[in-house]
């Protein structure tokens, strides 16, 4: 794109391409006031009257997501458009003198090098490169585990162009747009747009890019986890995933898990009302605990999080962080890859209960559990499951056991279908009564329930 067309790009331009001021949510800006930084979140309702009443002549800093409450905390996060990578290219020797326009150049060639999609646009930030892919639409917090997936591939993939590994979380504010950085004085500005047929930055589906950036697509990896169960079922051994991808795939299903629990917590307490004084450090403890495994979050950002926790339980509640500390402790050991030995078998430092031990400890009833993604028992998880298999068959073209019951009556008492008398049925020559199409799903189950072998379907 032509020098000229990219100078229209200004900070509204930008920030509009991953927020929306006609969705609800807030978005935050970081502002450099005399060496001290100051935050403050606004309505994405209010950006435009807000983004033109920036100081450009000072250091600006804005959210790249949208969240739910006035504070960028990743747990009040509501949803993202984009995924990016802040490349600090001032810090590779072979690219530290090189001009904007010559680093954008540089940039682009490395992605291709690497396997990745071309960024939908590249930022000057004064001294370095964001790099940034526009999604169609957004991805909603539930996707998150996944994003941060795609995010640390993007941070690895790019390490060598000076990738920032801290500059990778879902509350991660990055320069804005014809606003001063005073290290170098140089204004922050768009140096390279990445077209669509339509003239506009090209935008990705999030599914694709996932795919692209994952060692594993989502819709392989619940296929093998399906297979698995199936070997488990029939005592043969597990899949084994191809190029070592297996600890991908059971690290990511760690994260997600960890994650989905954290949102669990959350709304039990929406369906009890809320959380009660004497058990709200509880709530605090493990809900924090959770977002530590899951990934989103770190040791050094701990207590931040915390704090936006803890609003969320009560707003007038000073929770105490000495009550956190060995938390704490196990954050930074989990994030040095240390890991803790009990019965001979290893584990990670944070917390790993089982659903049980939940559910005792907050003392979940049967009721609260149906209403829960993660946190249920053997029994919830059961039934489930025989939903989940029932849809399953009804989608292959099974019957119910209704109709099948009916149709089995029908083929021992033809007469009846027909509305005559056993006799009359012989004299007439034992006509045929209308057949109820039913489906081998279903002739397969009955067998399979009456301890018969049941009949394999042979494909030419």
């Amino acid at each position: 794109m032509a020098s000229s067309q990219l100078a229209l790009f200004s900070s509204q331009d930008e920030a509009q391409t991953y927020h929306d001021s006609n969705r609800s949510g807030f978005f935050s800006l970081l502002v450099d006031v005399r060496g001290e930084k100051r935050q403050s979140s606004h309505r994405l309702s209010d950006m435009p009257t807000i983004l033109s009443l920036v100081d450009k002549t000072r250091d600006t800093w804005i959210s790249q997501a949208e969240f739910m409450r006035p504070n960028r905390r990743v747990v009040n996060l509501s949803r993202l458009g984009l995924l990016f990578a802040d490349l600090d290219t001032y810090r590779v020797p072979a690219l530290a003198s090189r001009k904007p326009d010559e680093l954008a150049a540089s940039v682009l060639y490395f992605c291709a090098e690497a396997g990745l999609p071309a960024p939908s646009m590249l930022i000057y930030s004064g001294r370095g490169i964001q790099a940034k892919w526009l999604l169609e639409g957004t991805i909603p917090r539930q996707a998150l585990p996944r994003w941060n997936a795609c995010q640390r591939y993007l941070v690895d993939r790019l390490a060598h162009v000076g990738a920032d590994p801290m500059a990778k979380d879902a509350s991660r504010v990055l320069r804005t747009v014809e606003t001063v950085n005073s290290k170098s004085g140089e204004i922050c500005r768009v140096v390279h747009v990445q077209t669509g047929a339509d003239g506009q930055p090209v935008r990705y589906n999030f599914e694709y890019l996932a795919e692209t950036l994952l060692p594993a697509a989502r819709w392989t990896i619940e296929q093998q986890r399906q297979e698995q169960a199936e070997r488990r079922t029939k005592k043969k051994p597990f899949l084994l995933v191809p190029g070592g991808k297996a600890d991908n795939l059971r690290g990511f299903s760690g994260r997600q898990l960890a994650w989905d629990r954290l949102e669990d917590l959350r709304k039990l307490a929406e369906l009890r009302g809320g959380v009660g004084e004497g058990s709200r450090m509880q709530h605090l403890f493990w809900r924090l605990n959770f977002l530590l495994l899951s990934g989103a979050t770190n040791s050094k950002q701990m207590y931040h999080e915390a704090a936006a926790l803890a609003r969320e339980l009560d707003p007038q509640w000073n929770s105490r962080s000495k009550e956190l500390m060995t938390l704490f402790s196990k954050a930074k050991a989990y994030e040095a890859g240390e890991k803790v030995t009990f019965g001979g078998k290893e584990f990670t430092p944070l917390y790993t209960p089982k659903n049980d031990t939940l559910i005792n400890l907050f003392r979940i009833t049967a009721e609260e559990q149906r209403q829960l993604k993660t946190i249920v028992s053997q029994a919830e998880a059961a039934e489930r499951h025989r939903k989940r298999e029932e849809a399953r068959r009804r989608a292959a073209g099974a019957v119910d056991r209704e109709t099948y019951e009916q149709s089995s009556l029908t083929r021992q008492k033809p007469w009846e279908a027909l509305g005559m008398s056993r006799a009359s049925w012989y004299r007439a020559g034992k006509p045929a009564a209308p057949a109820l199409e039913t489906s081998p799903c279903v002739l397969q189950d009955e067998a399979v329930g009456q301890g018969l072998e049941p009949v394999r379907q042979v494909r030419a």
